[in-house]
C-alpha cells in the first residue's frame, strides 16, 4: 500500500504518515496508531511490536466486521452496549443450539 493511500484510508495525513515512517522520525499517538492499524487490517499491538499471534502465527489482523462493529459500539453508552455482548451472546448459544440439532 502506497502512503497516499494509507493516508487517505486511515484519515492521517500523508506527511505525518512519512514523518512515522522516517527512521528519525516521530511516534505517532496512540490514537493515530489504532487509525493507521485499523487501515492496514492489524491490531495497534501488532503494528507497535510487530509480533505476531503466538497461537496463530500470523499478525493480530483485525477483520473489517469487527472494525465496523467496534467503532458503531464505541458510539454507544455503557448500557447499550451490555445489551449488545448479551445479544451476540445469546446469538451464539443459539447457532450452538441450531448446530447442534442439525448434527442428529
Amino acid at each position: 500500500m502506497l502512503v497516499k493511500e494509507l493516508a487517505a484510508k486511515s484519515g492521517v495525513h500523508k506527511h505525518s504518515i512519512d514523518n512515522y515512517l522516517n527512521a528519525r522520525g516521530q511516534m505517532p499517538s496512540l490514537e493515530i496508531g489504532v487509525k493507521i492499524a485499523q487501515a492496514l487490517g492489524v491490531s495497534a499491538e501488532y503494528l507497535v511490536t510487530g509480533e505476531e499471534d503466538k497461537q496463530t502465527g500470523k499478525p493480530h489482523i483485525t477483520s473489517n466486521y469487527v472494525r465496523s462493529i467496534t467503532q458503531l459500539a464505541e458510539q454507544l453508552d455503557n448500557e447499550q452496549r451490555k445489551f449488545v455482548i448479551d445479544f451476540i451472546k445469546w446469538l451464539m448459544t443459539r447457532k450452538n443450539h441450531t448446530t447442534q440439532d442439525s448434527s442428529r
